[in-house]
């Protein structure tokens, strides 16, 4: 479950968030960490990490020779960090470096975040910070890494795993979704939503969700779910149901199931909750302090429904959500 972050902050009052780049390393999983976390954010009026890239080596090669990275920091700017991206690698049968592992120990032992993208797991699992925790790794290692880290809790279908001080995304994609779920985690649901639109990527994939996601080339007619999504997104106060939205699209209900699992790796019922609990936890951010007005524009129904909801998505009672997130934390 999302925990309140005890982690300091850098000298500039950010959250310094640092990379750790070893000999090939995957560049999308670079380029995924540096765009969200990265980048400056102009349109918010205030930037939301100090971010660094740092390697074992003044240079070091990337997957398949593709090209080489310099002019990095050294592993000791992992030792000020306050979360740490640990490297990936496409041969995961090769060892990390110790020098590596020990960096990932420290920054452990010292309550740092430790994030892990693809098989990341595996260099988290081979400094041994993740023995008796929950992880998950890329489906297509799954039996190779629950062979070699019998004490790791896997979880192989899912796109990431929060267990707290240590996250772990699936595949390479989905580190997106879980850089995502973390700027929601630090920031709220507002300023990742706002991540998300400048990257033009779903604002909310709940970890949950499926790694493996069917995406056959469309029938004609269109057959995608965006119509019909974009509708019940504007209606999330009103009673909506399965049947609603199979309506709107103009298909059985079964048939939307079916599309729901292929397209979004999820169900209509758990889409619809999983929107509503995004809009709640804006209406808060934005100011309304009613918890029963909140519901109703959310479409939750109940306070007691959103208190419940709320605690369950983000970790915190709607009041600490609001203490965290809403317009007084920003003075």
């Amino acid at each position: 479950m999302p925990q309140e972050s005890s982690r300091g902050a850098s000298a500039h009052g950010l959250h310094r968030v640092v990379v750790i780049v070893d000999a090939d390393s995957n560049p999308f999983e670079l380029g995924c960490a540096t765009e969200v976390f990265g980048l400056r954010r102009p349109e918010l009026g205030r930037e939301l990490y100090d971010f660094r890239l740092c390697s074992p080596e003044p240079d070091t090669l990337m997957r398949d020779g593709f090209f080489t990275l310099s002019g990095v920091a050294g592993l000791e700017a992992a030792e000020a960090a306050d979360t740490v991206i640990v490297p990936n690698r496409p041969d995961i049968d090769v060892p990390r470096r110790p020098a590596v592992l020990d960096a990932v120990r420290r920054a452990h032992a010292r309550g740092a975040r430790l994030v892990g993208f693809c098989s990341g797991a595996f260099t988290l699992a081979e400094a041994g910070v993740l023995d008796g925790r929950r992880a998950t790794a890329h489906w297509q290692w799954a039996d190779s890494f629950r062979e070699r880290f019998p004490a790791v809790s896997l979880e192989e279908d899912v796109l990431f795993v929060d267990d707290g001080d240590i996250l772990t995304a699936a595949g390479s994609a989905a580190a997106l979704d879980l850089g995502l779920h973390i700027v929601r985690r630090d920031h709220g649901a507002e300023i990742a939503n706002a991540v998300s639109r400048r990257l033009v990527f779903a604002a909310h994939r709940d970890g949950g969700q499926r790694q493996f996601v069917e995406r056959p080339v469309p029938a004609i007619p269109d057959e995608s779910l965006a119509p019909v999504l974009a509708w019940a997104q504007e209606r999330l106060d009103e009673p909506l149901a399965v049947a609603d939205l199979a309506s709107r699209a103009a298909v059985s209900p079964a048939t939307l199931h079916r599309r729901f699992r292929a397209q979004l790796g999820t169900t209509p019922p758990a889409w619809l909750t999983g929107e509503r609990i995004a809009l709640a936890c804006r209406l808060i951010e934005r100011g309304e302090v009613r918890l029963d007005a909140v519901a109703r524009s959310s479409g939750l129904g109940t306070a007691a429904h959103l208190r419940a909801l709320t605690r369950r998505e983000t970790g915190l009672a709607p009041s600490e959500y609001r203490r965290r997130f809403g317009p007084d934390s920003l003075t």
